[in-house]
């Protein structure tokens, strides 16, 4: 049976109450408090006033990009500024046909159904799938046999918000149907910072701005590792400190922590130093460096590669993985004479 949980986006009445819930959850809960983003906020901002403005719901969006961006907090943003309730579930939660059909015959007008890993859905819900999308309408089996006949049912006027990591494992004929499809970009440092203090302020965190630099710049870039860096670095400042966060107290508790200057984790460096080590800085199969790293392919392709290339540590090429020059150089070691053509 699916899983769902679902959130009431309509802001309380009582102040208290709010920041109530504000120190239980770190995600803002509208454009305003949203950070970064920029380009598809404005994108959003004027669908959700169109929308609005003709009674309508907005129409099914489909988010992408790699782990940790706000994609469910995109969702949760979107329907409250939409002031609907959202409805949340996943891809893998949802196993058959007539788990979908129990979802969206309960779902009211104007309601958000978010469906993150959306692209886990089997073929056989998707095409169920399509028509719920484009005709508002759930086209359901009643038996089996000569007997069984179908069924259509009228489903209220609804939005599905999908977010994946992977775009392009959608079917066509799902991706297609999606009104808006956006891809959520890796945020600048100075974008981090705001959200770190942001968090901090909520956190009731004490944080001085070189030391918010300092966590901004090891964050992978992620919102989400940026908060979890904070967390971290707070247990730090309460047991070795006086739980203000200042510069040297951050370089300790990173140094604990041992994220490197550019935020490379040691899984990140192990990752790195395999194809070194092993294929002499690449080419690799991924499939191959999975066994050696014994990390899922699906671990190092939406998790570490995405930032080792942002940041021109790691290539992808059709012969396989490879590190850049950079990447030999922050590890502190010296290209082989059979590597340095590859890499310069």
């Amino acid at each position: 049976m699916a899983i769902e949980r679902i959130v009431n986006t309509t802001p309380p009445d009582d102040v208290d109450a709010d920041e109530q819930e504000l120190e239980q959850t770190l995600r803002p809960r509208d454009f305003k408090s949203y950070v970064g983003q920029e380009r598809l906020k404005k994108n959003l901002q004027l669908a959700i006033s169109a929308a609005k403005k003709r009674g309508e719901p907005v129409d099914h969006v489909l988010l992408y990009g790699p782990p940790g961006l706000g994609k469910t907090t995109m969702a949760t943003v979107i329907a409250n500024e939409m002031g609907a309730q959202i409805r949340i579930t996943s891809g893998p939660a949802i196993e058959r046909a007539g788990d979908l059909a129990s979802l969206l015959t309960n779902l009211q007008d104007g309601d958000i159904l978010f469906i993150d890993e959306i692209h886990h859905l089997n073929r056989t819900v998707e095409e169920v799938l399509y028509s719920a999308m484009e005709d508002f309408k759930l086209d359901i089996m009643l038996g089996k046999g000569p007997s069984a006949r179908s069924l259509r049912l009228d489903l209220p006027k609804f939005t599905i918000i999908g977010a994946t990591t992977r775009a392009g494992a959608l079917g066509a004929p799902l991706r297609d149907r999606f009104g808006m499809t956006h891809r959520l970009e890796f945020y600048t440092p100075g974008e981090i910072a705001k959200i770190l203090h942001r968090s901090a302020k909520i956190l009731n965190v004490p944080i001085d701005v070189p030391a918010g630099k300092l966590l901004a710049e090891r964050a992978r870039l992620t919102p989400r590792i940026a908060n979890r860096l904070l967390r971290r670095v707070r247990d730090y400042a309460d047991i070795n400190g006086d739980g203000i966060i200042d510069e040297p107290l951050a370089h300790k508790a990173l140094d604990l922590l041992e994220i490197d200057k550019l935020g490379l984790d040691p899984a990140d460096r192990h990752l790195l130093s395999v194809i070194i080590e092993h294929h002499d800085g690449g080419p690799v199969g991924v499939e191959t460096l999975a066994a050696l790293t014994s990390e899922e392919r699906g671990t190092i392709e939406d998790f570490y590669e995405p930032y080792l290339m942002q940041i021109g540590l790691l290539e992808r090429t059709p012969r396989g993985r490879k590190v850049t020059l950079r990447a030999w150089e922050h590890l502190g070691k010296q290209p082989t004479k059979k590597a340095q053509p590859k890499l310069l």
